[in-house]
């Protein structure tokens, strides 16, 4: 019997299980890794729908998909004004709050959003305090629904009712407007779940002096082209999420000829309301993702993720061209950094609807660019290349607006698509604050929240049937 020799030279490849690899590479051997995984974790049913969406219905997929990333990429959101929310909101009327993520009876919101509403009752006027605020709110005698149903977006744990502020946007070339509320601020504030006077004293300044100072700003200025900052801010370290210092500097940078010129009365106030806030930035992009979004589920039959948001109770998606929402248990933040004396067991579920923001390419699809994010993420520039990559694995298109100087100018991956995400079974994953889960002392830290998979593969079904009866 011929004697077996063994090669004295060994290259490998490794399919699967990432251990063999490492333990191939800890020998000092080359190893080139696949990373290979069973789809959709096996799940017979999704599986089923993915041959069905990869197969038949391919093609007309993947041309609404392709329009999908167009309008994403090309629309030009313009701020063009502010104004008090029941005067603009379509369908905001009577005794109603706008709160983040999608609708709940109040008892079944969580701690944080049920004060933020209560804070938003009382700065109507519609309680005298949030003791009188939770009964009114208790026997359903302020209407509550989902700001995502208006056509607007809110950061946190934010409820707004008629009087506050909203940031107009539109997007020229899809005839789309959007809104969303003016940032609170850090602190002692209504989006961070507090109901105390501080913070129902804020969300006042809001409408009686902030709204209507970045109005006489912008009727001075004109429009702004949001994203152009955004961009610019990107490839200065924000992500336009967690960190978006640049692009709120660059803002007021813009706008400084105009806040000089404020009233005396208004001028110092609201200059120091903004020198204080360095995330005044975020609901400006979110208003500009959201009338992008707009466009974009208008385009039939696609597969792409166009709403996606949470209120620390449920974590709900939409695709393009479907009203249905797809609701699942909002999931734990993860990957976090916590203020001293705070940690997993203090914490509220993901909240907020600023998840629209990693559906345009910006939170988590940026977070390559961004060493405040990598700090959450293990430390290293590669760890933030690796979120960047992991929603590369999962969308349909790149971004020509947001590059990433730390990797070679990359464009910022765009377009989740949910074909991808539960055949990979890798989730979106969104950088976020965290907040205390009962105390209402407010934020206690921030991290990177994964997205729940099982409202995904209930999309997935969803659009198999409804491309199965079109076929």
């Amino acid at each position: 019997m011929p004697q077996l020799v063994l090669p004295a030279d060994v290259q490998v490849i490794n399919v699967g299980l990432p251990m063999f690899a490492d333990a191939v590479r800890e020998q000092g051997r080359p190893v080139q890794h696949v990373d290979w995984r069973i789809p959709a974790d096996g799940d017979l049913a999704a599986v089923h729908a993915l041959t069905h969406l990869y197969g038949d219905a391919s093609v007309a997929i993947d041309e609404a998909n392709t329009e999908v990333v167009r309008r994403l990429n090309e629309g030009v959101p313009q701020l063009v004004t502010v104004s008090p929310a029941g005067e603009t909101v379509p369908g905001f009327e009577g005794r109603m709050l706008l709160h983040c993520g999608p609708t709940l009876p109040y008892a079944e919101h969580c701690d944080p959003l049920q004060r933020s509403m209560r804070a938003a009752v009382v700065a109507e006027g519609w309680a005298a305090d949030v003791a009188e605020a939770q009964r009114l709110l208790l026997a359903g005698d302020v209407a509550l629904d989902a700001a995502n149903h208006h056509d607007t977006v809110v950061p946190m744990a934010s409820a707004i009712g008629p009087s506050q502020p909203v940031l107009v946007v539109d997007n020229r070339e899809g005839g789309t407007r959007a809104y969303s509320s003016v940032n609170q601020g850090p602190g002692e504030v209504a989006w961070f779940g507090r109901d105390t006077d501080a913070a129902i004293a804020r969300l006042r300044f809001l409408a009686e002096i902030g709204g209507p100072a970045i109005k006489q700003i912008l009727d001075e200025a004109g429009q702004l082209d949001i994203l152009a900052i955004a961009a610019q801010g990107i490839t200065m370290g924000d992500d336009l999420h967690m960190r978006t210092q640049a692009a709120t500097n660059l803002l007021t940078r813009t706008w400084l000829p105009q806040i000089t010129s404020l009233p005396d009365a208004v001028r110092a106030p609201f200059g120091a309301y903004l020198a204080g806030n360095h995330l005044f930035f975020l609901n400006l992009a979110m208003a500009a993702a959201k009338s992008l979004q707009l466009w974009a589920e208008q385009v039939q039959g696609s597969s792409i993720v166009t709403t996606m948001s949470r209120n620390g109770t449920t974590f709900g998606i939409k695709l393009a061209g479907s009203p249905d929402w797809h609701i699942t248990e909002a999931p734990p933040v993860g990957e976090a950094l916590y203020y001293s004396g705070y940690g997993p067991e203090t914490s509220a579920r993901d909240i907020g609807d600023s998840a629209v923001l990693e559906l345009t390419g910006m939170g988590g699809p940026a977070a390559g660019g961004s060493a405040a994010v990598a700090a959450f993420l293990g430390g290293t520039m590669a760890d933030a290349a690796a979120a960047t990559e992991s929603f590369q694995a999962i969308t349909a298109g790149t971004s020509t607006r947001f590059t990433l100087p730390p990797m070679g100018f990359t464009g910022t991956p765009l377009g989740v698509d949910v074909r991808k995400v539960v055949e990979l079974g890798i989730t979106p994953k969104v950088t976020t604050g965290i907040l205390h889960i009962s105390s209402g002392i407010g934020q206690v830290g921030a991290g990177v929240a994964a997205a729940p998979v099982a409202c995904f593969v209930d999309a997935l079904q969803a659009l198999a049937s409804r491309t199965a009866s079109t076929l």
